[in-house]
């Protein structure tokens, strides 16, 4: 059922919708397409017009004269027939059959076939004519200006900041970092993303997507940091478990290129549709929840008006525009970061985390006052003078590779990561595909696909050589930037990718966003969580959303995904036993207590961790069941990928997609990867 359909045909309305107008588009009452048996039921057709038509055939208004002249010419084909298009599946359009008389009203809906038709996505305006992207300011291959674009593409990178810059500050803290560490891994992921971001919109999938530290990462990233063998590491931790992580990155990344450039994502792909990708990615941001909250309890009021003031702004404050831009739902987190920064500023000035006689300076073991042991929690939470990285960060630092040491490998880790840069490939899958509905001419070939497939794999390898932590692949909050900001120009974001190296370049930078309290970064993440979670479940609107079948298929693999990764990071650990991590990284231990105990240490480590990944067993259990359980290509929501010989021939989709500067005709013998 596509969700942009705008003439739904529905069973005659209760009472309650005769007086609102409501007509229902997912409920049973639509009843021209059987769900269950995935076809489409023929309705009595008289003169072209259905049987229940005649009850409720709705009379439009008489346009002006000028609509009538406008009307006519752009309805109208070289034989004077009139076309009559309506919106569906993934955004492709079908033309309906062309009308005898004039004098007769043409039907509501027409019957949409199993088979999506291989057109431009379209929309429709009020007046029924196809208008392309109507929504949209600026889509893929518009130039406005230096200046407009520098705005726009800062404007598209600050929407995302937390997407960009939170990652840094889970992971180094409990790699057993220091604030500078913290300070100098945020510098290297701006950097790393500035450059990826440039390389991805030319030589990759060239849509306006922004590379970054992806949430698919954190979990196996928290899950390697925990692990036995580093438990007992009290000097330089922070530097032996990053070295750890790069090497494990660049292996799983080389996979990741090798899975794009050699074109088996191509071939992949076809079992990859929206019933898996919805699943597959909500589980991303359900498996945080043991971090969320248990964090911003440890300073309530600070916490709490964190999470708050992003909902204000996000939902009761989003339609207010200033100039014409929504500034409280584009800029939420970056909004909210700042007030409740300000608010934590005042209560500290002010002396409400001030105990007499207590040192914020001094470790909470050489206290000898029992009042200040009482109140160290507040004092370490809720106080936002604790951190000295601002102070300590050098105004210029240029991040090289290699800045850690030499990367280590171990093969268990490696294994484990090559896994999770699949994950990520899957997630990229749904960005590619919902993005060039936004901006571009047609959703991308295969190739294409796999292009960037390809291209993000080199980006992580960067990653692992520069040390970021994480690989670097493209942020699923784009789609929803670029909805929000109605902003697709490729340029804009490459832009914006050069104002954030230059940024990364600034040391004091990296030292300003490193000192941000644990508690307002644990609140902004509740959100962030959220969101990627409701963007998961986004991609359902592709598919037939009140399908049984569907129904079934996504809500067995989200209950797995956080049931069996349960028993896995709950086996073997009782109730009263003193582990030696908190209690918000219990979940991430599971390599050392896991129910796989074979005599093989490296097999227990892959299987124990991999099946405490609950995006893992999301994505199988969804993969199996949607390419195992009948269902027709409309209700599963097949993504529709353009093909290579139409595409070629086309000038707009060969100026979308194809690469610049004669590396096009490297790529034109390298079929698989190529337009």
């Amino acid at each position: 059922m596509s969700n942009s359909d705008p003439e739904n045909k529905a069973m005659p309305p209760s009472s309650w919708a005769k007086k609102t107008g409501f007509r229902p588009k997912f409920s049973g009452e639509d009843a021209d397409v059987d769900l269950e048996a995935g076809r489409v039921r023929t309705p009595n057709v008289t003169n072209g017009v259905t049987q229940r038509d005649k009850v409720s055939f709705l009379l439009p208004l008489p346009p002006s004269s000028k609509d009538q002249v406008a009307k006519k010419r752009r309805d109208s084909t070289s034989d004077g027939v009139t076309k009559n298009p309506v919106s569906s599946t993934n955004g492709q359009v079908t033309v309906a059959a062309p009308l005898e008389k004039r004098s007769q009203p043409p039907p509501r809906r027409t019957i949409r076939r199993e088979e999506a038709v291989d057109s431009l996505p379209q929309t429709i305006d009020d007046d029924g004519f196809v208008s392309r992207h109507s929504h949209m300011k600026y889509e893929l291959r518009d130039s406005l200006g230096f200046v407009p674009i520098g705005v726009y593409g800062i404007q598209h990178y600050v929407s995302i900041l937390g997407s960009l810059i939170l990652i840094p500050l889970v992971i180094v803290p409990a790699m057993g970092g220091s604030y500078e560490d913290t300070s100098m891994v945020v510098s290297t992921v701006l950097f790393i993303s500035g450059v990826t971001t440039l390389l991805h919109t030319t030589f990759g999938s060239r849509l306006p997507l922004v590379q970054g530290p992806s949430f698919v990462y954190l979990a196996p990233v928290l899950t390697i940091i925990n692990s036995p063998e580093f438990q007992g590491l009290n000097q330089n931790k922070f530097k032996h478990t990053m070295k750890e992580l790069q090497g494990a990155i660049i292996i799983g990344s080389a996979f990741q290129a090798l899975l794009g450039y050699t074109g088996l994502m191509s071939l992949l792909v076809r079992l990859i549709n929206p019933v898996v990708v919805s699943p597959t990615i909500a589980a991303v941001g359900l498996s945080f929840f043991s971090y969320g909250f248990p964090i911003v309890g440890t300073c309530l009021e600070i916490g709490a008006v964190q999470i708050l003031v992003v909902i204000v702004f996000s939902l009761y404050l989003r339609k207010i525009s200033v100039f014409g831009h929504r500034v409280f739902l584009i800029y939420a987190v970056p909004l909210g970061l700042a007030i409740t920064w300000a608010v934590a500023f005042l209560l500290t000035e002010a002396g409400a985390y001030s105990y007499k006689g207590c040192d914020i300076n001094i470790p909470a073991s050489d206290m000898l006052s029992e009042h200040c042991r009482k109140h160290v929690s507040r004092i370490k939470h809720c106080r936002i003078d604790t951190s000295h990285a601002l102070k300590s960060s050098p105004w210029f630092r240029f991040p090289y590779p290699l800045q850690w040491g030499t990367p280590v490998f171990h093969w268990k880790m490696a294994l484990v990561m090559c896994v999770v840069s699949f994950i990520s490939s899957v997630d990229s899958v749904g960005s590619y595909h919902a993005s060039s509905l936004l901006v571009a001419s047609r959703p991308p070939t295969p190739g294409v696909l796999s292009r960037g497939i390809g291209l993000e794999g080199l980006s992580s390898v960067l990653a692992g050589l520069w040390g970021t932590g994480t690989g670097c692949t493209t942020l699923t909050e784009n789609v929803h930037t670029i909805a929000v900001t109605k902003m697709g120009s490729r340029k804009a974001v490459q832009l914006g990718a050069c104002f954030l190296i230059v940024l990364s370049l600034v040391g004091k930078v990296g030292g300003f966003i490193a000192s941000i309290p644990d508690v307002m970064v644990a609140g902004l993440l509740c959100f962030m969580w959220a969101m990627l979670a409701a963007l998961g479940l986004s991609n359902l609107r592709y598919s037939e959303a009140g399908s049984s079948r569907n129904i079934i298929i996504v809500g067995l693999s989200l209950f797995l995904s956080l049931s069996i990764p349960a028993y896995f990071q709950q086996y073997g650990v009782s109730p009263n036993s003193n582990l030696s991590v908190p209690s918000y990284f219990q979940p991430y231990i599971v390599a050392s207590h896991g129910p796989i105990r074979s005599k093989y240490g490296g097999l227990n480590y892959v299987v124990n961790t991999l099946f405490s990944l609950n995006m893992v067993i999301a994505f199988l259990v969804a993969v199996v069941l949607d390419n195992t359980v009948p269902g027709s290509k409309q209700e599963r929501g097949v993504y529709v990928w353009s093909e290579t010989e139409v595409a070629r021939m086309e000038p707009s989709v060969a100026k979308d997609y194809e690469l610049p500067l004669r590396v096009g005709r490297i790529f034109r013998w390298v079929k698989w990867v190529g337009m």
